[in-house]
């Protein structure tokens, strides 16, 4: 199994930056935040333009080793194809609003954003586009890689564990 290029995915509150940061520590390789591209410097208040945020992801994924994990569907569409394996955190919505409630306000973000933050997290299966859950169970479902659905902490903790021998 190779596991030099990672893709995490998943909701927003999902967890996927907390395994990016294991997996990449694991194997010593760069991890990137789908939100440091997506979004202008300085927080979560400006998207970059999409042009650029693709040739950004692009750049990246053409590297030998990373982890990048995100929830637009849009990005990882592009680079999915540099991608070795895939997980995808099929964490339930319920838990993903508490654990964005438990991280706080992030990024200069304001009590507003962080309320549409919550609102966005709870409509993971009712929105609509690619980064909503039938965007991401497409994003899966054509990947043709090796792949995971991890839809628990037990389930990511046990494949955290799984990998560590295989790193």
């Amino acid at each position: 199994m190779n596991l030099n290029r990672i893709i995490v995915l998943g909701n927003s509150g999902s967890g996927k930056s907390w395994i990016a940061k294991n997996l990449a520590s694991a194997m010593s390789s760069e991890w990137i935040d789908l939100d440091t591209i997506h979004w202008e410097p300085g927080g979560y208040g400006v998207a970059r333009d999409r042009l650029v945020s693709l040739q950004m992801a692009k750049q990246h994924a053409e590297n030998n080793k990373w982890v990048i994990e995100g929830i637009y569907g849009w990005i990882i569409e592009e680079i999915q194809i540099h991608a070795t394996y895939l997980v995808w955190l099929k964490i339930n919505e319920l838990e993903c609003i508490e654990n964005i409630k438990s991280r706080g306000i992030r990024g200069n973000g304001t009590e507003e954003s962080f309320s549409a933050l919550l609102n966005w997290a709870g409509s993971y299966r009712t929105r609509t586009g690619s980064s909503s859950f039938d965007g991401h169970q497409a994003i899966f479902n054509k990947f043709s890689g090796n792949k995971i659905t991890l839809t628990s902490r037990t389930s990511i903790d046990e494949f955290l564990s799984s990998i560590g021998s295989k790193i």
